[in-house]
């Protein structure tokens, strides 16, 4: 796998307006374990190593531990080690993020809305919607995990 463009060095007013949406998922008031648990799901959707790399060392180094970071692909099977709303937006994150197979159906809508409440669903759905666009940048630049720099 080769390393392509850098596309925020050639589109840096793009960055800017993709950063200025991080640092508003930052202080909207998520907490910050369930958005990384987010982007982490999200991107392992998406197949994009730079993020899972990026989103596990984060979560690690909040100091999640290893077993609940290891299970997020499968956190439906291990749902106690997950809070209701870090299931509620789990499960959000996935009906999103897979949007051309699910259409996001009402029955999804009504189960996250109740946990999560208006604000905290459309600040999660910016998560989500922030990490699905960066795991495109990830995954079609080739960018490479940290892991591999090692």
């Amino acid at each position: 796998m080769s390393k392509r463009l850098e596309i925020f060095k050639h589109a840096p007013e793009a960055y800017k307006g993709f950063a200025a949406v991080k640092r508003y998922v930052q202080t909207c008031g998520l907490p910050s374990e369930l958005v990384e648990l987010v982007y982490l799901r999200v991107s392992q959707i998406n197949g994009c190593a730079y993020c899972i790399d990026m989103h596990t060392r984060d979560l690690l180094n909040q100091g999640v531990k290893v077993d609940k970071v290891a299970l997020v692909p499968v956190w439906e099977e291990a749902a106690a080690l997950f809070s209701e709303k870090e299931r509620a937006a789990l499960a959000w994150a996935e009906s999103v993020t897979h949007v051309a197979q699910t259409n996001v159906p009402d029955s999804d809508y009504q189960k996250a809305i109740a946990v999560l409440g208006e604000k905290e669903l459309a600040d999660l759905t910016v998560a989500v919607s922030l990490m699905n666009a960066f795991n495109r940048f990830g995954v079609s630049t080739r960018m490479a995990p940290a892991a591999l720099a090692q």
